[in-house]
């Protein structure tokens, strides 16, 4: 019998991302369903079946997830054009305020369900965030391009720094008021965001450089960008910094040195994809089904509260940012998924020792599994409807 159970836990995780993988393939076949949706939907019910092996329990899984995710966001920030926000500070700007706006809203929302405080404050920096896993892998999928994706994944990047910036600054004043430690509190803050973007850029300057001393095949370039990824998120995690704003920001300054990616080498090929579908299905795996629940009302308020924000601020500049109204609202319904960058935060933060993070995860556990569910959905939908992919133009 202890065979049996200790090969059930060997083969578990394994088992699952084969089951995933093929029912997302035959998901997106019949019914042209997001392949993240599928996967998180097998997390969520190997999740519910309490199936042996996927547990936090196992070490290594939340690095590995760093991982995965840091390589979506080095793709987000490598497609992010500095320039572009020259020619049209309207986007940045939007992209600034919409965050302030969403933060103040989900704050003032929370205090209606006797939340504390740090709860509350915290879960109002996680609302700023869009999921760029599932923002850039539905577009990927789609290949849509066009001006609301283009808009979709600047303003997607925009609202990563700002929630984890949001968050730093949080888990900062958590500490000063539970220990009165300035420098304690400064470095989990200040300290954190400045040399996690510093440690990024850095690696963007030296990569490009390295690939330039002699000539690389584009095979090779995006081996180099994957293992400079995991040592990116290596060093992050001995030093006690953010893996995934490190990660957004090499992207962004390689972009700006000027080593161009292939739209063959998007996704990081099939590593990229098997690290895409275990991500899902960890995340998903990390919401308790008993914590959804109680926290059914507090999760649908939120999420009308942050849908509604994110589309009322793309409306209201849309033309002053140079599209129209229509494409305004496609965009803010676009920035829907959240889950898989605001869990892995919370998750990164609990591993610092950040203690609230893991009752925020029970609060809002109910929010997360809908985004995660249909998030990826509605942002298919919404670059469908504007005309922006391959499967519109077929």
């Amino acid at each position: 019998m202890n065979n049996i159970a200790f090969l059930l836990q060997a083969i578990a995780w394994p088992l699952v991302l084969l089951i995933a993988w093929f029912l997302g393939e035959l998901a997106h076949e019949r019914w042209r369903v997001p392949r993240v949706s599928t996967y998180v939907a097998v997390g969520l019910l190997g999740g519910l079946v309490n199936l042996p092996g996927l547990t936090t329990d196992i070490q290594g899984l939340p690095f590995l997830a760093n991982v995965a995710l840091s390589l979506v966001l080095f793709e987000l920030g490598y497609r992010i054009n500095l320039r572009w926000f020259r020619h049209n500070p309207w986007v940045l700007a939007l992209g600034v305020v919409e965050s302030a706006i969403t933060f103040g809203a989900i704050y003032v929302v929370t205090g209606f369900f006797a939340l504390p405080e740090d709860q509350r404050l915290i879960i109002a920096a996680l609302s700023v965030s869009a999921s760029p896993a599932g923002v850039v892998r539905v577009a990927n999928e789609l290949r849509s391009a066009g001006q609301v994706t283009e808009r979709v994944l600047h303003l997607c990047a925009i609202n990563c720094l700002m929630a984890v910036a949001a968050l730093k600054l949080v888990i900062g004043y958590w500490y000063l008021s539970t220990s009165g430690d300035l420098v304690l509190a400064a470095f989990g803050s200040i300290h954190v965001l400045l040399t996690s973007v510093a440690v990024g850029g850095l690696l963007g300057v030296a990569v490009p450089w390295l690939l330039r001393l002699r000539s690389t095949p584009e095979r090779g370039v995006t081996v180099v960008f994957a293992l400079s990824v995991l040592l990116l998120t290596t060093a992050a995690f001995g030093f006690r910094l953010s893996p995934l704003l490190a990660a957004l920001s090499f992207g962004i300054v390689a972009r700006e040195r000027r080593v161009h990616l292939t739209n063959a080498q998007r996704d990081f090929g099939t590593a990229g994809d098997l690290l895409s579908v275990f991500l899902f299905v960890y995340i998903a795996s990390l919401l308790e089904w008993a914590t959804v629940g109680a926290g059914l009302l507090l999760g649908l308020t939120l999420i009308a509260v942050r849908g509604a924000s994110k589309a009322v601020c793309n409306v209201a500049a849309a033309r002053l940012s140079g599209i129209t109204e229509r494409k305004g609202l496609l965009t803010g319904l676009a920035l829907t998924p959240m889950s898989a960058f605001a869990i892995l935060l919370l998750d990164q933060s609990r591993l610092y020792g950040f203690e609230p993070a893991a009752q925020v995860l029970a609060a809002i556990a109910a929010m997360m599994l809908l985004q995660e569910l249909l998030g990826p959905v509605v942002t298919q939908r919404a670059l469908m409807a504007a005309q922006e992919t391959h499967v519109t133009k077929e």
